[in-house]
């Protein structure tokens, strides 16, 4: 096969500079190039199909009851097998964005007012965070019809429907109008609709509150540092970062999945995120919670 290859590498070397073989190595090129595409679009079907089929068991197996099992939100049930935007499978697990658990952990020990979950999906931080903090009302919103029928349902089933206010848009005008009262915590997933919603005189009017913003620089590769600009003088900013996929099939240690091999670890475990993300964990200055990064 070597000396085929070789043969093969010395053919294309003398015969590239012709003209007519260009053209046909030209046209090979393009070909290969739609083929490759077609070969990956396949492998991330037949990857979605094997998941889907194996996270379905695992549930099926593992959580009949639809119950978180560990994590901040340990104990919070699902009324139905609906997860908007994720995989149900992680939240049930408790890896569901475990990178930003013990700075929840610490978050959670302030005596919140009020919870603005902005991009709330079917409810896992706005229901799971209303458990945790039972003095805060809880104001989540998503522009999908079905995340907030579901985040409302969930809301129900958890004991907290009265605390928890379900609607669709938050613009800064929406924003402004929510009683955030004496400090809040504001939850924010949307999309890189963040670089506009927390822009201008936001760091002012959020100048005593905490933030989680997850940052979508994938899609504006500014709006990270657009947002550090824009609170570098009210907030001590942490950066978080999302855990590659195989990494977490190495290292996560989850007893419930000790039965599985590295490779089905990285199908359940994974988050199919399409970049490395980035949270800024931001809290007034001269917080002790979290140190400028």
């Amino acid at each position: 096969m070597s000396n085929v290859k070789s043969i093969a590498k010395d053919f294309v070397g003398r015969t590239s500079a012709n003209r007519f073989a260009w053209s046909a190595y030209r046209a090979c090129e393009i070909v290969g190039h739609y083929l490759g595409q077609l070969y990956g679009h396949a492998r991330w079907a037949r990857e979605t199909r094997d998941r889907d089929e194996l996270q379905t068991a695992v549930i099926d197996e593992m959580f009949p009851d639809l119950t978180v099992a560990s994590g901040p939100f340990k104990g919070m049930r699902y009324p139905d097998r609906r997860s908007v935007g994720s995989a149900l499978l992680l939240k049930l697990l408790g890896s569901y964005e475990s990178e930003l658990h013990f700075v929840l952990e610490e978050l959670l020990s302030n005596q919140y007012t009020a919870v603005v979950d902005i991009g709330c999906a079917e409810g896992y931080y706005a229901v799971g965070l209303g458990l945790r903090l039972k003095a805060a009302e809880i104001y989540a919103f998503d522009i999908d019809d079905r995340a907030r029928r579901a985040c409302s349902d969930m809301a129900r089933l958890n004991g907290i429907g009265p605390r928890v206010h379900v609607a669709g848009l938050c613009d800064q005008k929406v924003l402004q109008s929510i009683p955030l009262g004496l400090k809040a915590l504001i939850v924010s997933d949307c999309e890189g609709y963040e670089r506009e919603l927390f822009a201008g005189e936001m760091k002012r009017v959020l100048a005593r509150h905490d933030l989680i913003i997850e940052t979508h620089d994938f899609i504006d590769i500014d709006i990270s540092q657009a947002l550090r600009d824009t609170f570098a003088d009210t907030h001590t900013i942490q950066s978080i970062t999302s855990t590659d996929d195989i990494m977490k099939a190495h290292r996560y240690d989850y007893a419930r999945l000790s039965g599985f091999d590295t490779a089905k670890k990285r199908l359940i475990l994974g988050e199919r995120r399409p970049a490395i993300m980035e949270w800024l964990v931001m809290t007034p200055s001269g917080s002790t919670v979290a140190k400028d990064s």
